[in-house]
């Protein structure tokens, strides 16, 4: 037990472990459901307040890294819409990861600390938050930007219309032939073929 504790360290990390995943009111009721113990939301809160999270580090050339983001609801009075809030994760060498919320600077300043390889390849998946960050990791010359094959074609079947053209530019962009993928929407003018043109240069570098 912690000096002036109540709780075991056992306890404490589930109570943690709740708090991660739903909100301090419902993670107090599963605890209660689970254990039998209530420990009651205001204490979930002090718990992760004051935990201590170490900072970034990988101890190791960092070779590649991926960027993705979420929404985090915000839990609002009862009868008020809902309230959702960004937060951005990164992985270092597919083996550290990190999450901040509404903390970008602090994602960029923890990521640039790392000794980054050059080049160093950069995933993501074709989003516009993921990549104004991307372009303040290292320099422009350092970074080799990749987007997921995945999200290009789901980016790809956003545009919608002939499923025939569809599967003709995605063989296109397997194939690495980008004029002809950007060709075959020559004569359709819309904002998801707009910005689905927008993410093909980033396979190039792939």
């Amino acid at each position: 037990m912690k000096k002036r504790s109540r709780l075991s360290p056992q306890l404490e990390a589930n109570c943690l472990l709740l708090s991660a995943n739903v909100s301090y009111e419902n993670a107090a009721r599963d605890l209660h459901k689970l254990t039998g113990i209530y420990v009651d939301h205001s204490t979930q809160q002090r718990l992760v307040h004051r935990q201590e999270f170490a900072e970034l580090e990988v101890g190791e050339t960092i070779t590649e890294l991926s960027i993705d983001g979420g929404k985090a609801r915000l839990r609002t009075e009862k009868g008020q819409a809902s309230e959702w809030r960004d937060y951005k994760a990164v992985t270092l060498n597919k083996q550290t990861c990190a999450a901040f919320f509404q903390e970008n600077d602090k994602l960029l300043a923890s990521v640039n600390a790392q000794l980054l390889a050059d080049p160093v390849t950069c995933l993501g998946d074709g989003h516009p938050g993921v990549w104004n960050l991307m372009a303040d990791i290292a320099t422009t010359s350092q970074r080799r930007e990749i987007l997921d094959w995945y999200h290009l074609k789901e980016n790809l079947h956003k545009v919608g219309g002939s499923n025939k053209r569809l599967q003709d530019v995605e063989t296109s962009l397997w194939r690495g032939n980008i004029d002809s993928a950007i060709a075959a929407f020559a004569d359709w003018d819309n904002p998801q073929v707009t910005n689905f043109i927008a993410h093909i240069p980033l396979v190039m570098e792939g």
